[in-house]
């Protein structure tokens, strides 16, 4: 018997993009949206919000063999809407406020009645913000790069 599994939930591409954007939304992008929304859902905590600790691992040269680097501080919430969608944060840093309304803005995401909302007026603008930070910091690089060069000395 073969089993059959139901895709009713977006891709997980387009949720792993959505996750990502709102761990790295700063805490006044999530809280200017969430205070200005006409009305908020009923939110149930799963868990937390809680803080702990996660092993971050690196590798030499990006291909070498993995190491422990050291561990990182991270919080996390997961909350259930009234309409029971269930939404995930996790953050970097010792912020219980921050996780808990990644993970309402990540159910909220998944509704279809609020996802042009959050997109446009939280994810769009963090992904802008991102990308503005990339670019300055990418500018700072290179204005600092030297070339270096060897001239031959005419010497065969």
């Amino acid at each position: 018997m073969e089993a059959r599994q139901e895709n009713s939930g977006p891709p997980a591409a387009e949720r792993k993009r959505v996750v990502d954007l709102l761990a790295r939304a700063a805490p006044d992008e999530l809280s200017r949206i969430w205070d200005a929304m006409p009305t908020r859902p009923d939110v149930k905590m799963l868990r937390g919000p809680e803080i702990g600790l996660v092993m971050v691992r690196g590798r030499i040269g990006g291909g070498g063999a993995p190491f422990n680097l050291g561990e990182a501080t991270v919080s996390r919430a997961t909350v259930r809407l009234d309409s029971g969608l269930v939404g995930h944060g996790h953050v970097l840093g010792a912020n219980l406020k921050r996780a808990k309304l990644a993970a309402i803005f990540d159910a909220l995401w998944q509704d279809e009645a609020h996802r042009e909302l959050v997109e446009t007026q939280l994810l769009g603008p963090t992904a802008t913000r991102i990308a503005e930070e990339k670019r300055k910091k990418s500018e700072e690089v290179a204005a600092t790069r030297v070339d270096f060069f060897t001239m031959v000395r005419g010497e065969d």
